[in-house]
């Protein structure tokens, strides 16, 4: 004789179940940074909003450099390197690495960007008599065109970014953002032996996928000729 099945719990019976099992210890992540400044009441809960804050906004900082790019037809970074050379040239024009040093980007990438809005009709360039390896950059009259039918959009989407930030903010927060940057690249130079043990262990992984995948290809085909056979 068969024994009468269990009746499934009701909503009622499964909240009144032991409450040991919903008191379950609750895991506390450890602590993301341990400066006590940036600390409140021992937690670090303001960082990390302050730090998602910040990515959000130096994103939509790099989508806003983009914008200006396409307004006038060129990527971000070549609108860096032209707004760049507009306001380094004087009356002379501007070296690479003087330019790259500007912008905050590598005298490789200035010089490529450079080489493509020669091309497009936006620089020209000079040998400079200083410095004969290199040479000096400046606005075409293009150039300056495009700039000027652009600066209407650029002052209005900057006038927005720092709406109600007064004088003495801005300077605080360039003061910031200067520390910020070097203090950057320290963390750059901490990170970059941790990728390479990154990428190191990343490639027998690769290798044992790719021998595995070989290896069952192989047999695969050799299951396929017995079948055949």
């Amino acid at each position: 004789m068969k024994s009468p099945k269990t009746p499934p719990k009701t909503p009622a019976a499964r909240r009144s179940a032991p409450a040991a099992a919903a008191l379950s210890p609750v895991y506390v992540p450890p602590l993301s940074v341990s400066h006590r400044a940036l600390l409140l009441q021992g937690k670090d809960e303001a960082f990390r909003d302050l730090i998602y804050s910040m990515v959000l906004s130096f994103g939509r900082l790099l989508s806003c450099r983009e914008a200006f790019g396409r307004e006038i037809g060129l990527t971000g970074s070549q609108y860096t390197v032209l707004i760049g050379v507009a306001h380094r040239q004087g009356n002379q024009g501007v070296s690479i690495r003087a330019l790259a040093e500007h912008v905050l980007l590598a005298s490789t990438h200035v010089t490529t960007e450079v080489g493509r809005l020669i091309r497009k009709g936006l620089l020209q360039k000079r040998p400079n008599r200083d410095d004969r390896r290199s040479v000096l950059v400046s606005l075409s009259p293009r150039g300056q065109r495009v700039l000027e039918g652009l600066a209407p959009f650029l002052r209005q989407i900057n006038d927005t970014l720092f709406q109600d930030i007064g004088r003495a903010e801005f300077d605080a927060l360039g003061q910031i953002l200067q520390r910020f940057t070097r203090n950057t690249e320290t963390a750059m130079q901490q990170i970059a032996p941790h990728q390479g043990l990154a990428r190191s262990v990343k490639k027998p992984l690769k290798a044992v996928k790719t021998a595995v995948g070989t290896t069952g290809r192989k047999a695969g085909k050799t299951a396929i000729t017995r079948r055949e056979g």
